[in-house]
């Protein structure tokens, strides 16, 4: 093995691989910021236990040579070592300094870790008693506050999380209640604070897709895992009629994506994939897919994802 492979960056690619792979705690949940626009968690203990949840970690770390030699060199392994993990960010989309926080409850080998790091290239400083592992550039950290929990993210992000604990500053009791909610109840979860549309690059929707999320508020969502994996979203509108009109705006773009994919077969029957109900101001959405689809369709979006940096330097 060539050590120069396992650079410091490969170790804060791993930690962030894992997280966005990605049950709220509620110390985690003491950590995050207070204004947080969008938090998102997963249940990595529970998602194990499923077989699409489990098939999703192993493709992970299968292709993951980063993190395959991070296991090889420190015997921390993300897939068995983490129990949960929690995310979010304050940030607004296309700020030239983006922001944000991952943190884990797990089993975690610190002075390995913190060796390795250090003997990549990796600089350390202490802020309020705890030990940051820093980038060279000082760009990103991680500061383990125990062997069972850790935080990453930008320094400034993960020193105001060291002292948030103590500072009084906490999430809205509104926030925690939906947030305990959804990872009460899925294995994979996300809660916005905000209108999703503010939370899209200036320029990037247009059409139709704009339209819809113009109508949204607040949106929640979250994936369970099993022999059928079952994603469910819940969008807050301003009213009743405004939830009935997003309602049927949805299920016409469902019925355009179903007419659009009828010529390629691997593509899944939507019009019995998706429930759409209207309750209130409340829009709930519901999307059922056999594993097996579920795994086909990781799978094409896999290669679409590995294929875009290759085409557009073809197009260079």
């Amino acid at each position: 093995m060539n050590a120069r492979i396992v650079t410091t960056a490969t170790l804060f690619t791993a930690f962030a691989g894992v997280l966005a792979a990605h049950a709220a705690d509620s110390q985690l949940l003491s950590y995050v910021m207070p204004d947080a626009k969008v938090v998102a968690g997963v249940n990595v203990d529970q998602a194990k236990a499923s077989p699409f949840g489990l098939y999703v970690l192993t493709q992970m770390q299968s292709n993951n040579t980063g993190l395959q030699q991070l296991i090889a060199l420190t015997g921390f392994d993300p897939t068995r070592d983490v129990h949960e993990l929690l995310a979010a960010t304050d940030a607004t989309p296309g700020s030239k300094t983006p922001t944000g926080l991952a943190l884990a409850r797990g089993n975690f080998d610190t002075a390995t870790i913190t060796a390795l790091a250090t003997s990549k290239g990796a600089a350390t400083e202490v802020h309020s008693g705890v030990t940051i592992i820093e980038d060279p550039k000082k760009m990103a950290g991680i500061a383990f506050i125990n062997s069972t929990l850790v935080m990453a993210g930008d320094i400034a992000s993960v020193k105001a999380a060291i002292d948030r604990p103590s500072s009084g500053l906490a999430l809205p009791t509104a926030v925690v209640t939906l947030v305990n909610q959804w990872s009460a109840s899925e294995d994979a979860w996300v809660v916005t604070t905000v209108p999703p549309f503010s939370l899209a690059p200036s320029g990037a929707l247009g059409g139709n897709a704009a339209g819809v999320l113009q109508q949204i508020q607040q949106a929640a969502g979250g994936v369970k895992f099993g022999n059928s994996v079952v994603g469910t979203a819940a969008i807050q509108a301003d009213n009743a009629a405004d939830a009935t009109q997003l309602g049927n705006t949805i299920q016409f773009l469902v019925n355009l994506a179903q007419m659009q994919s009828q010529s390629n077969p691997q593509m899944p029957n939507l019009a019995q994939a998706v429930a759409i109900g209207a309750q209130g101001a409340t829009v709930t959405v519901t999307v059922t897919l056999p594993q097996a689809q579920f795994e086909q369709l990781f799978q094409q979006q896999k290669k679409a994802a590995m294929a875009t940096p290759h085409a557009a330097g073809v197009r260079k």
